[in-house]
């Protein structure tokens, strides 16, 4: 079963308009795929549609899509593997028992409901089922939390209109010296979606808490504000006159909130040696994006040789409640790897990665890692670093 609490699949790439899947490719000139298995299914439901692009490079190496054709895939694909999926389900508790997760409440328009299982998987971002099963979990790292954007697409722009980072960038100063606003950040990568052609940038950004409903109320409406700012620099722009706002969000795209604490912690000394993983299920390979909640800058550290790193089991397994795994940016890793490891391409690994464990967990009792690995290399997956160099 899979609980969502908004009235579609994809998370942040249909619920918050973020529409470059990063950490698919390598950082090197020359691009390589690092994560496949699931995500190169969903790549084939997209190109079917004509709905994603190539490998593009913003900094990182990212492809685009568009959000649409990302809710009718995932829809498919679930269909087609038998998943029971319920929408617009919010999880409210969690009954635990002798270190273990024994059912999971959860709340529609018809009241509450309950799910017993033998394994659980929080994939939820906020680490929502982590947290209301007691498990250990912690907020950001050492005080540190990255800080949120909300995705902004512009509609109304001709394709044949180039717009560059630095042309924003320069005409957001202008409209700042000026006393326009308000605005936080000055640049962005800029990129165009597939079928719509609109202009997809992510520069509203606000400091807030998304456990708080009160604080991430404020900077919606804030984002909201800044984004129709924006709105007046595109407008400035040679050939975009005539451009609009097609969408904000609709919600803030958080970029960390709490993690489990697992088994083990991935640490940014484990990706600049170049560790290699007994347990490695999956491979990271976009760079440290951190977005600082002080100054609202963003700074890009690559992977040392712009190559990919192993991704262990163990830190997408609980490290007090047995039967819970955890996927996405909920994992553990320390400031730095968890910068790296949270994007949606690097997720469809974790998520890929930490099912197979919890039908392992489920079926067995335990989780069996080679078997997890022998599931996951059968299902197209690439989980160690020497795959990369084996298909070069």
């Amino acid at each position: 079963m899979l609980l969502e609490k908004a009235g579609c699949l994809g998370g942040a790439s249909t619920l918050r308009n973020v529409l470059t899947y990063c950490g698919l490719y390598t950082l090197a000139d020359v691009p390589r795929q690092a994560v496949a298995g699931i995500a190169e299914e969903v790549l084939q439901g997209l190109r079917r549609l004509d709905a994603v692009t190539g490998p593009q490079r913003h900094r990182g190496v990212f492809v685009v899509f568009d959000p649409e054709a990302v809710k009718r895939v995932l829809d498919q694909l679930c269909a087609e593997a038998g998943v029971d999926v319920c929408l617009h389900a919010f999880v409210a508790g969690a009954t635990r028992s002798a270190g273990r997760i024994v059912d999971v409440a959860w709340h529609d328009h018809g009241g509450e409901h309950r799910i017993r299982a033998r394994a659980f998987v929080d994939a939820s971002g906020e680490g929502d089922l982590a947290n209301r099963a007691g498990a250990a979990t912690r907020y950001g790292n050492d005080g540190a939390v990255n800080l949120g954007t909300l995705g902004t697409r512009f509609g109304g722009v001709p394709r044949d209109v180039v717009i560059s980072a630095d042309q924003v960038a320069a005409a957001v100063q202008a409209a700042r010296a000026a006393g326009r606003g308000p605005f936080s950040k000055d640049r962005s990568v800029m990129t165009r979606l597939p079928i719509s052609g609109d202009l997809v940038c992510y520069l509203a950004s606000e400091d807030y808490d998304p456990r708080d409903s009160r604080s991430q109320s404020l900077a919606e409406r804030r984002g909201r504000e800044q984004a129709w700012a924006y709105l007046e620099v595109i407008r400035s722009l040679p050939g975009c006159e005539k451009a609009f706002i097609a969408a904000t969000g609709p919600e803030f795209g958080t970029r960390e909130a709490r993690h489990i604490e697992a088994v083990y912690q991935l640490t940014w000394r484990d990706v600049v040696e170049g560790r290699p993983m007994a347990d490695s299920i999956g491979l990271g390979a976009w760079g440290v994006e951190w977005h600082d909640r002080t100054t609202f800058e963003s700074t890009f550290v690559y992977p040392p040789g712009k190559a990919a790193y192993e991704i262990p089991l163990r830190c997408l397994m609980s490290h007090d409640t047995a039967n819970l795994l955890a996927a996405g940016r909920v994992a553990d890793a320390d400031r730095m790897a968890g910068a790296s490891l949270r994007v949606m391409g690097t997720a469809f690994a974790t998520g890929q990665a930490a099912g197979v464990a919890a039908a392992s967990l489920a079926d067995r009792g335990t989780v069996d890692v080679e078997a997890v690995r022998r599931t996951l290399r059968a299902q197209g997956a690439l989980i160690e670093a020497g795959q990369l160099a084996a298909a070069a």
